[in-house]
């Protein structure tokens, strides 16, 4: 006796195959989209768009252009949800909904960020076209002089010197503290770990009071460069400690058991396996700590103090810096002082994203590719004298 197609064969259930069933037909979203994905989506925003003109300029009372925007989105994600259900179920509308709501905020984070910076250069790039306003300080000069007298060269000097202090401190302290709280763990790691979390939320202005009431106040050390560098350092230290802490979590278990099952110590196996494993996400965590502490302003007034000439020396006296020299010049209130603090800002965008090309530069995997300095010295080697030769030896080898 047979058993037919779909029906139990004792405990074995036979597949069945329907031949009136259409042909399956795969999602859209799973590969580029097709021209009539793509046809829907543009028709739905320009759909959203005129909705959004009509309701701003002849329904509502909701004039000017942040309005025609935020209606337009509103809109636009509505038709793309109502044609998503046309086409789809229920999945693709929440598919076409969340793609549409991101989309949307990635491009709200990217114009206020280009905004910001735009305005910042479009305000300050006129004391730019100036050399001396990178060559020289403001020693003599006043906040009405022209821009051809004085510049940021003190200020730069000093945040760059200050800079340089609160990571040499930072660095070491908060890897190493990520590494004690990730890889040795226990009672006193979770105590550090919620210590940190909450020093991550700590006010600038308490950390340049703690600076000032220990070093200045306490200690008697006066108002320096390096009493700032302190307090950059006091609110660099948990921002890298906390990123480096997350970054070094989600290193695989699995290389570090397999590093101890080749009998590396666990020193080891963090030196060599762990950390460089975990370098891009640290250099991630390096730069955020930058970005918080090369913007800090009320640390350094509190601690530093402001000076018109170029100063080298941590230890010897107030050190300006430019955020500082910034906030001196846009309370001055004249425009000529305002217009430099514009173009000292800018210089410091500038230098924020200097250092952050050289941490990604620094922290990127290096892979096979022979280093910068391996190809230096092939190419010197092959044109040198000693390549030539060898050259031309090869080539009356051959011949013969």
């Amino acid at each position: 006796m047979t058993t037919p197609a779909g029906v139990a064969a004792g405990n074995t259930f036979l597949p069945a195959y329907d031949e009136d069933a259409p042909p399956p037909v795969p999602r859209g979203s799973l590969g580029r989209p097709s021209p009539d994905e793509q046809f829907t989506l543009i028709g739905s925003w320009v759909a959203g768009f005129a909705l959004a003109w009509l309701l701003t300029q002849r329904i509502l009372p909701l004039g000017g252009l942040p309005w025609f925007i935020i209606v337009w989105f509103a809109t636009g994600v509505l038709v793309t949800a109502v044609t998503a259900g046309m086409t789809g179920g229920l999945i693709e509308v929440k598919d076409r909904v969340a793609a549409a709501v991101l989309t949307g905020a990635t491009l709200l984070v990217g114009a206020a960020l280009l905004s910001t910076i735009g305005y910042v250069v479009s305000k300050g790039w006129r004391p730019l076209t100036h050399l001396n306003f990178l060559t020289q300080d403001m020693s003599g000069v006043g906040p009405k002089d022209p821009f051809t007298d004085g510049g940021i060269l003190h200020a730069i000097a000093g945040s760059c010197i200050e800079l340089g202090i609160a990571l040499a401190i930072t660095l070491p302290l908060g890897i190493g503290t990520a590494v004690f709280m990730t890889e040795v763990g226990g009672k006193f790691a979770r105590l550090v770990r919620t210590v940190v979390e909450a020093m991550t939320a700590l006010p600038s202005i308490v950390a340049g009071l703690f600076i000032y009431t220990v070093a200045i106040v306490a200690l008697g050390y006066p108002r320096s460069g390096l009493a700032a560098a302190l307090a950059i350092a006091v609110m660099m230290l948990p921002i890298i400690a906390r990123a480096a802490d997350v970054v070094l979590r989600v290193v695989p278990g699995g290389l570090r058991e397999a590093s101890l099952a080749l009998g590396a110590s666990r020193w080891r196996t963090v030196w060599h396996v762990v950390l460089p494993t975990a370098r891009p996400g640290l250099a991630t965590a390096v730069i955020l700590g930058v970005a918080r502490g090369v913007g800090e302003t009320s640390p350094v007034l509190l601690t530093s103090g402001a000076a018109a000439f170029v100063v080298t020396n941590p230890t010897d006296g107030v050190m300006n810096s430019l955020p500082l020299f910034i906030y001196t010049n846009v309370r001055s209130g004249e425009p000529t002082a305002i217009t430099r603090a514009f173009g000292a800002a800018t210089v410091l965008l500038i230098l924020v994203l200097i250092l952050f090309v050289t941490a990604r530069l620094l922290a990127r995997p290096r892979g096979n590719r022979p280093t910068l300095r391996h190809r230096l010295a092939r190419a010197f080697h092959l044109t040198g004298p000693a390549g030539i030769a060898a050259r031309r030896a090869t080539a009356t080898q051959e011949s013969r």
